[in-house]
């Protein structure tokens, strides 16, 4: 595993090894949308990895998907937040946090009866959301007028501002999974015409103007981007994935990023394809893979220069000590999907450390 564990230059950052802890969304902030010591204790456990990309965080209010997920626009936020930076630092590690804005995957009911925005008033459907008044059907959003969208930039320039505050070592721009950015992106969710529909490179232009907003922040060698061309998670499909990588791939050449973090497949199977080989071939920085990956297979697509470090998920929920574990070929703790996005310690910081 001797590549998994040589180190590497990330934009701003020397990792120690190439193991990445993978965004993962828990659920565990207030009602206010603000992280508490249970969260800071969660991530200094896994500060063993290479860098941790903190969950997806609302960027501005009035945008929740997930009823307790954190946020970064108020000051309690960035308060609760530098609980986890000075944890994590204490403990030897670094961390980014993930700039978020949920689009038409919000709902009136986490966000004051606010109706969700998209860039077409196209409702997700197949899945419902949860919130206090139990799982309820996706709502239609309302299509985003494009003198609103100004507003959209400040507030994740905003929000990379408040990250800077609160500590971290540079933010994740969340441009996957059938969220806004994603949701702009690819064209089976993003229906409109003029400067942010039609060719790609329109539909491109929101992502791009965020990523300039924030690298204006932080410097473009502390900002990455995560993109998942082929998941089809939130009813999000495009037409075509392989052309949409690469033409990103080339254009994102210009931003100089310190990474740009890729999901390869899709969890539902809908769309497949090989988006890697082209992203690889035409982006000059680095690659961070992401979904389904073992340790083994990380390994070898690093030595045969497919991706440059991994992101494991599932694996370092259960395994606070991943990097150990992979290390010493020790057996790897299962997860328990019941506890996922329960509250409390149960399923999040109680997961036990190698012998």
């Amino acid at each position: 595993m001797s590549n998994l564990f040589s180190p590497i230059a990330v934009g701003a950052l020397t990792l120690p090894n190439r193991i990445l802890m993978a965004p993962l969304t828990r659920c565990r902030a207030d009602a206010e949308h603000v992280p508490g010591p249970l969260i800071a204790e969660h991530y200094a456990q896994r500060a063993s990895a290479g860098l941790i990309i903190a969950e997806a965080t609302m960027a501005m209010a009035g945008h929740s998907a997930f009823w307790m997920e954190p946020g970064i626009y108020s000051a309690a936020q960035v308060a609760g937040w530098k609980l986890t930076t000075t944890a994590v630092h204490a403990a030897g590690g670094r961390i980014f946090l993930q700039l978020w804005h949920g689009g038409r995957a919000c709902h009136p009911l986490l966000n004051d009866g606010i109706q969700p925005v998209a860039p077409s008033p196209l409702a997700i459907v197949g899945d419902e959301v949860h919130t206090p008044q139990g799982k309820q059907p996706y709502v239609t959003p309302r299509e985003l007028r494009d003198d609103e969208i100004p507003a959209i930039i400040a507030g994740f320039r905003q929000a990379a501002e408040n990250a800077k505050a609160a500590g971290f070592d540079g933010v994740e721009v969340h441009g996957a999974n059938g969220y806004l950015l994603d949701q702009f992106l690819r064209d089976g969710s993003n229906q409109r015409s003029g400067p942010y529909g039609g060719p790609v490179e329109n539909r491109a232009r929101l992502m791009l103007d965020v990523i300039e907003a924030v690298s204006a922040v932080w410097g473009s060698n502390r900002v990455g981007l995560r993109i998942s061309p082929l998941n089809s998670f939130n009813s999000m499909l495009d037409s075509d994935p392989v052309g949409l990588s690469t033409w990103l791939a080339k254009r994102l050449n210009a931003c100089q990023l310190a990474y740009l973090h890729v999901m390869r497949g899709d969890f539902f199977q809908q769309q497949t394809g090989d988006v890697l080989s082209p992203i690889r071939q035409h982006y000059q920085g680095i690659i961070v893979g992401n979904m389904g990956y073992q340790a083994d297979e990380a390994n070898a697509a690093i030595a045969a220069g497919l991706i440059d470090a991994v992101a494991f998920g599932t694996g370092f929920l259960a395994n606070p000590d991943l990097p150990a574990r992979i290390e010493a070929g020790a057996a790897l703790t299962s997860p328990d999907p019941t506890t996922f996005y329960s509250p409390g310690p149960e399923g999040y910081t109680d997961y036990p450390f190698m012998a």
